[in-house]
């Protein structure tokens, strides 16, 4: 019998637990729950984004981004880029298929999506739901 495994929580590093929970509360529109002096989560559909301040927490150890991008899956993806261009970090990169990374734009791998950062360095992409390349390696159909 198979294990069923899911992700449940999703480690965000931030160096400002009030400032990342401003941040992403105008981002994802919705206000979260502070769990913690250094801890922030917010319900992204089943997975708990969870901004850790680990110095308001106590804890030692620097704050260092995440190594690569966190990838969101949108119902609306045009309210979420101007939500994005209101907090900023659009990216301003020119990346696959020669187009810019902070503009909505179809991907050479059939998603639609654009790219920011948050005020700590760590690197997000927003997905139009209609369009996720899965793991099958096909773009779900775009509706």
């Amino acid at each position: 019998m198979a294990v069923a495994i899911r992700i449940f929580r999703l480690i965000m590093p931030v160096a400002d637990i009030d400032r990342a929970a401003r941040f992403y509360g105008s981002l994802l529109d919705q206000a979260g729950m502070r769990v913690s002096s250094g801890r922030h989560y917010l319900e992204c559909g089943g997975v708990i984004l969870a901004l850790y301040d680990p110095r308001a927490d106590g804890d030692s150890g620097e704050v260092r981004p995440n190594f690569d991008h966190v990838y969101f899956a949108v119902s609306d993806l045009d309210a979420v880029h101007v939500r994005a261009k209101e907090v900023g970090g659009i990216s301003e990169d020119v990346g696959d298929g020669n187009l810019p990374m902070g503009q909505i734009a179809r991907r050479p791998w059939g998603e639609r999506s654009f790219y920011m950062s948050d005020p700590f360095g760590n690197k997000l992409c927003f997905v139009d739901e209609t369009t996720l390349f899965t793991a099958g390696g096909r773009p779900t159909p775009a509706g």
